[in-house]
């Protein structure tokens, strides 16, 4: 390992996973994951380990499908539940009520709080802000879709996490449990 990978940062980038359909915009925050949102996230999971993608900082919306997206990733990084397993030691996990329905300044204000010393960080957010960060990050990796559920998008710079902005951050890596 060199010098410049130590200083390297790593964001990855999650939009949550599949969700049942809402009766009304009442229940939006309350809709849990449907069947194939769970067995994505957990083969996002799988992705993320197989690829040394491991987080330190977790920075979670307090939605319900971005609660149980987490819960099904680290199910797919560590073969166990959530608080830690074979894989390595358990990340530190922020729920944040602010991810909910955010722009992608907001995000970005989250992701600046991160630790200093972690060196990867998993954001799972919602549409559009989520995807709208992507771009933000790095403006020619943009995908006029945006983010799909459970695709993780991968972007790793420099900067340091109070620094970190527009353009700070090109994407290096997408993926998507379906296609």
């Amino acid at each position: 390992m060199t010098d410049a990978d130590l200083e390297t940062r790593t964001l990855v980038l999650l939009r949550h996973a599949k969700a049942e359909q809402g009766s009304d915009a009442a229940d939006d925050a309350e809709r849990p994951l449907s069947a194939r949102g769970s067995a994505d996230a957990a083969a996002a999971g799988a992705w993320l380990a197989h690829h040394g993608l491991l987080p330190d900082v977790v920075i979670c919306s307090t939605a319900r499908r971005t609660r149980q997206t987490w819960h099904q990733v680290a199910m797919g990084m560590t073969g166990s539940p959530p608080e830690g397993g074979p894989a390595g030691p358990r990340p530190t996990v922020r729920y944040e009520p602010g991810a909910y329905d955010a722009h992608p300044e907001e995000l970005l204000a989250l992701v600046r709080t991160v630790d200093p010393t972690a060196r990867t960080a998993l954001l799972i957010a919602h549409n559009p802000g989520i995807s709208l960060l992507s771009a933000l990050l790095d403006p020619e990796g943009v995908d006029e879709g945006g983010l799909r559920t459970a695709e993780l998008a991968v972007h790793r710079g420099p900067l340091g996490w109070a620094e970190l902005g527009r353009s700070g951050a090109p994407l290096t890596a997408r993926h998507a449990a379906r296609g």
